[in-house]
This record gives structure tokens, sequence and C-alpha cells, in this order.
């Protein structure tokens, strides 16, 4: 019961969410909601496929729904009318084509807000074209930033455009519009494009032109990997250390920690002993394991920390004196919801991740449907209905 109480007192606890079934951004997006408490409906396709293409479904339930046919359509416009947020992940006019546009949407209740999340927007030349992570990223210019000196610009993972840029600027909007709402009483409109959300992000990279941040050619400059005190480090385990050393007295603490004398070295800002500096790093890293390191730097302030695997990160005692991450009832790992509200914390769902049209019953009856109503559906192949069998 305690979580239950907790689950109800969470900041956005009654805000009813519709999430059409997408990849990566959207069910993030989705998911951040969910964890701080709304009640988020997955609208999945039907006939139901046997797995879901939506790792992030934590805290969702699921409806399977066939928007391509007028009944399935004519369904999710009711369910948008006991609504406040709908979340579409579609390429620019797939929802109009289905007549599930906003101006049809909003019409009927205006107060949803109407989530719109894409890679690159729904106007412009490349409104209508296929894209991934890398495309959004190269298209905003931050791509041009990363990678190391004389290789390819390199993108990392598709957590920035996808994840930063995307599920979580759009998680932003739709709050920011949900409190403009308490104001107005009025739903609208969310452009999310990932192309500009991960420009609006490289915000500080722009702002810091003028400051000689990024003057030399790429993989050059303090913050690419340019700098020996900001790069990692292999230990003599094949694991790695962080250095982040930037400050002089930081820099001053990582010299002491490396066994170095400072009066014997170039000054700390001499680019052109850059590459040289990042060798005599390197093999005196080399000497020593990890966990050796670690307890050299652990006590001092020097800015140098591990570089933890995804199977050490849970166990690391910073980690677990906060319980940083989470385990779900099928004993899988994952980070728990940030950040932390003192009144009001996020209290993530530890069920598994929902099936595919396994709520589809209870939702519909949930939002007014008559069991007559659902009965129809299924029979006209309009909805999915997925109960996992019990196991006995």
């Amino acid at each position: 019961l305690g979580a239950r109480q907790a689950a109800s007192a969470m900041a956005l606890s009654g805000v009813r969410v519709l999430e059409l079934a997408g990849l990566a951004p959207a069910p993030l997006c989705g998911m951040i909601l969910a964890d701080f408490g709304a009640r988020v409906v997955r609208v999945d396709r039907t006939p139901p496929s046997p797995v879901s293409t939506d790792t992030q479904g934590r805290g969702k339930r699921s409806l399977a729904l066939d928007l391509k046919r007028p009944p399935g359509a004519a369904a999710l416009r009711r369910l948008c009318r006991g609504a406040d947020v709908l979340i579409e992940p579609f390429r620019h006019g797939v929802m109009e084509k289905l007549g599930l546009g906003p101006e049809v949407l909003l019409q009927e209740n205006p107060r949803l807000i109407y989530a719109r999340l894409t890679g690159f927007g729904q106007t412009g030349k490349y409104a209508r074209s296929a894209g991934h992570d890398i495309n959004y990223l190269s298209l905003s210019g931050v791509l041009s930033k990363m990678g190391r000196k004389d290789e390819n610009p390199y993108a990392p993972l598709n957590l920035l455009a996808d994840f930063a840029g995307g599920g979580v600027m759009c998680a932003l909007g739709i709050v920011v519009a949900l409190y403009e709402r308490t104001e107005s009483g009025r739903g609208q409109i969310i452009d999310a494009s990932m192309v500009e959300g991960v420009a609006y992000l490289s915000s500080f990279l722009w702002k810091t032109q003028k400051l000689g941040f990024w003057d030399r050619p790429r993989g050059e400059n303090l913050l690419d990997s340019g700098a020996p005190y900001y790069e990692t480090y292999k230990t003599s385990d094949g694991k790695f250390m962080a250095v982040g050393a930037i400050e002089p007295q930081f820099y001053e603490q990582l010299i002491k920690g490396l066994g170095l004398d400072s009066d014997k070295l170039p000054h700390q800002l001499n680019y052109s002993d850059w590459p040289k500096m990042k060798k005599k790093f390197a093999s005196i890293f080399a000497q020593k394991t990890q966990a050796e390191w670690c307890s050299v730097f652990d006590g001092i302030d020097a800015c140098v920390t591990p570089v933890l695997s995804f199977d050490d990160v849970a166990s690391h005692q910073h980690n677990k004196q906060r319980s940083s991450f989470i385990k779900n009832d099928q004993e899988e790992i994952s980070p728990r919801p940030a950040p932390l509200l003192s009144r009001t914390p996020a209290v993530p769902s530890l069920k598994r991740d929902p099936f595919i049209g396994e709520h589809t019953e209870e939702i519909l009856l949930e939002y007014g449907f008559t069991k007559e109503e659902i009965a129809k559906l299924y029979s006209d192949k309009i909805i999915g209905i997925n109960k996992p069998k019990a196991n006995l």
C-alpha cells in the first residue's frame, strides 16, 4: 500500500496520456511521464505482434488498435476526448491522412496537448523525409564538433538527438504546456523536432564560441579530447579512468596523484605540449589497475573517476548509497527516474513492460466504451486483445 499511496501523490498523477507506439524517442517521452505519475496508454498496432519494439514501456498499459481502418480511427478520436496528452511520432501528414490531425482532435477536445515528435519537425524541406539520430545530429551542427583529431566526426550512440533532443525535450514541452493549461484551460500543439532539440541542447557550444573553446580543429580543443587533462586513459587491467581536471587546483591534484612534479612539466595550457603530455599520462595510467587508481584518486579533488561498465555501475558505492539504479520484478536493472523531487518523487513501476494489447478491454471501459462496443470492435478485428496466459 505504501508504494500505491506514494504513486497517487506523484507530480503528474491524474494526467491521462495516449502514446502512439513508435521507436526510441517517443517511448522514452511516455516513460518519463509514466514514471512521474501520468496514466500512460500505449496505442499499439493490431494484429498484435508477439514482441513489442518498445523497451521503455515501464508503467504503461497497452491497447492494440487498427488506426488505418475508420472504426479504429474513430475509437482513437473518442479516446482523445478523454485524454490530456497525445504523443504522436509519425512522419508529417500521416495523422492528417487518418483524419486524426490536430485540427480535428483539438476541436473535439480543446484541452488536448497534441505533441508531435519527429526528426525534422512539421514544416521545412525535410519534414516528410526519413532519418535517424545521426542525420538529425548532422543537420543540427552538433555532429561536426564530435570526434578525435584526424578522424571523421563521430556520433555518440543514438543518445543525443533521439533521446536528449527528442524524448526529453518533448516531455519538457508537454509539462510546460500542461502548466500553461492551468491558466488558460486550453491545449496546444507541440512541434518537437529532434534537429532543433539537439541544437538547443548545444546552446553552450554556440554561446562559448567567442571564448576560444572551439577555435582549433575538431579533436584539438579543451573538451573534445584535445586536452590531456580531459580524456580517458587505459589502466593495466584493460579498464579506463576518466580525467576532467580542467581548473588549475584540480590539475595540480591530478599531477600529484600521477606522481609527477608540476615544476618539471610544461604549463597546463600549452597547446603545443598537449600530445606529448597525453602520451606521458597514458604511460603512467597503464601501470596500475582501475581499482588501484580509484584508491589514489577517490579521496582527492582531481576530477578523476573510473569508467564503469553497465555491469559495475549499480554496485558502485556512490550509486548504491543513492539507490540510483532499480530492479524490476524480472530482476532487470535500469536507472531510477531523475531528477529527485523531495515531496512528490517519481515512483517507477517495478512490473514487467506490458504485452501488446494486454489492457485493451480495461482501457476502453475506462474511457467510456460499452462492453457491446468492445465486442463489436473485437469481432471486426479493429482491436487486439492479448491476455497473457496464467502460469499454472
